[in-house]
């Protein structure tokens, strides 16, 4: 393949439509969000991941799974956690199992912002999605987003 290989091309094409729908749509949920509820888009990923935390077999999740699920490192992982922490969203506690893991838990406050956040994040996904559709370079992507299902844990 050479730089100016059609098939690289429509690749390279292909993954700035991409891009491009994921900019649009986060930068409009973070507008929605930050201005009804103070919250960032990442910061309600990471409530609304923390929150699906359960008491069962592998139901808390370590740090790296909290940074996969939410797309960031885990240093920047920690820092977020740390900063809704000191806004009261989030606990952290020692893993009864093993004293070396920590888990992180959302405290009534979170869950009550996240529950408050939650038709705002919706809303704005579906407004971004719509704008998008009207772009023929985008509609395509915007159609595969609609279909697609959350994965079934194994």
């Amino acid at each position: 393949m050479t730089a100016t290989d059609p098939a690289l091309t429509a690749l390279a094409q292909g993954w700035c439509a991409l891009s491009l729908l994921h900019g649009r749509i986060e930068g409009h949920i973070e507008r929605a969000l930050q201005a009804k509820h103070d919250l960032s888009a990442r910061e309600y990923s990471l409530l609304d991941v923390l929150s699906r935390q359960h008491d069962g077999d592998g139901g808390h999740l370590q740090m790296k799974q909290v940074a996969d699920a939410v797309v960031l490192s885990q240093s920047a992982t920690t820092r977020l956690v740390t900063r809704l922490e000191d806004r009261g969203l989030l606990e952290r506690y020692l893993c009864p199992t093993d004293r070396r893991g920590i888990y992180t838990n959302v405290t009534e406050d979170g869950l009550a912002l996240l529950e408050a956040a939650r038709p705002t994040n919706d809303a704005a996904l579906r407004e971004a999605l719509d704008e998008a559709a009207k772009n023929p370079e985008l509609a395509p992507l915007v159609r595969v987003v609609e279909t697609l299902k959350a994965p079934v844990p194994a």
